[in-house]
């Protein structure tokens, strides 16, 4: 830990020694690390930053980072507050400016999605799909199958070999039963599409060509010190190729919203106009001398 001060270097210690040993039931907002300017960062806080799983030596990175970052966000503040603080008056017209812009910009954009979506069918999104495949290549692999992470120790083992290279019902089942009492991770995705480099982030292996090597493994095993994995493969599209309506759906909608959305918005704007116009809520002065 070259460079770090040995106050932080406590903190940092602390915070990870104390995570590993104390009890779950114990809340996490009540045990301050640090205060800079009068404001506190709790350990509960930092916690939350830190995936379930890492390793020591990664929560302590990843704390020590995030607290210097906390403590470096409250020093600028302090700065900027005495060097711009003094015009009050500007700086709460800015803010509430931006409070409004922000709250026009949610509004309509969950508006649009909600109107949109709902008006946007099913025969739509495919007549768009067909008329614009040129747009939808693929830049990614995907895959179908079924993927299945166990511990080296666990029983059966040799079923489960046999059990997920067959996509038969009855194996399928008695996948989903074991992987109950005995798998760490179990994904069935024999019926949609997902990227493979996903898929292959949950197995700890290198693959330098994956195009070659999806066409040629159909069933992946793997082991390590610690877990057995094991990949069914039994579809594979590679990146370049039309992306599957089903999983190009969300694009579409998305693609077919926002080519709606100018007019839509404008449409809705004029009308609100003259609606509050026509009720009196809008008043207009005579400024004329």
């Amino acid at each position: 830990m070259k460079g770090k001060t040995p106050l932080l270097w406590c903190i940092w210690a602390g915070f990870c020694i104390f995570s590993a040993c104390r009890p779950s039931t114990v809340k996490e907002d009540t045990d301050i690390l640090v205060e800079v300017e009068g404001m506190t960062l709790t350990r509960g806080e930092v916690e939350k930053v830190i995936p379930q799983g890492s390793t020591p030596a990664d929560s302590l990175l990843m704390a020590e980072s995030y607290i210097k970052k906390w403590i470096t966000d409250v020093l600028i503040y302090e700065v900027a507050e005495h060097n711009l603080g003094r015009d009050e008056k500007e700086l709460n017209r800015l803010v509430e400016e931006y409070r409004r812009a922000l709250l026009r910009h949610r509004y309509l954009e969950e508006m649009v999605h909600s109107k949109l979506s709902a008006e946007i069918q099913e025969n739509d999104r495919r007549s768009y799909y067909q008329e614009n495949i040129q747009k939808f290549t693929l830049d990614r692999h995907l895959i179908k199958g079924l993927f299945i992470k166990v511990p080296v120790d666990a029983p059966g083992l040799e079923d489960v070999r046999k059990w997920y290279k067959s996509d038969k019902l009855e194996a399928v089942e008695n996948i989903e039963k074991y992987s109950i009492q005995n798998a760490s991770i179990y994904d069935y995705f024999y019926d949609r599409w997902v990227d493979f480099d996903e898929a292959l982030a949950k197995i700890p292996m290198h693959v330098s060509n994956k195009a070659q090597f999806l066409k040629t493994n159909r069933y992946v095993e793997f082991t390590d010190s610690s877990y057995r994995y094991f990949l069914n493969i039994s579809e594979h599209l590679l990146a370049g190729n039309v992306a599957p309506y089903e999983y190009a759906e969300p694009q579409i909608e998305e693609m077919m919203i926002n080519k709606r959305k100018v007019e839509f918005l404008r449409n809705f704007e004029e009308e609100l106009y003259r609606d509050a116009v026509r009720k009196g809520d809008v008043i207009f002065y005579n400024t004329k001398p």
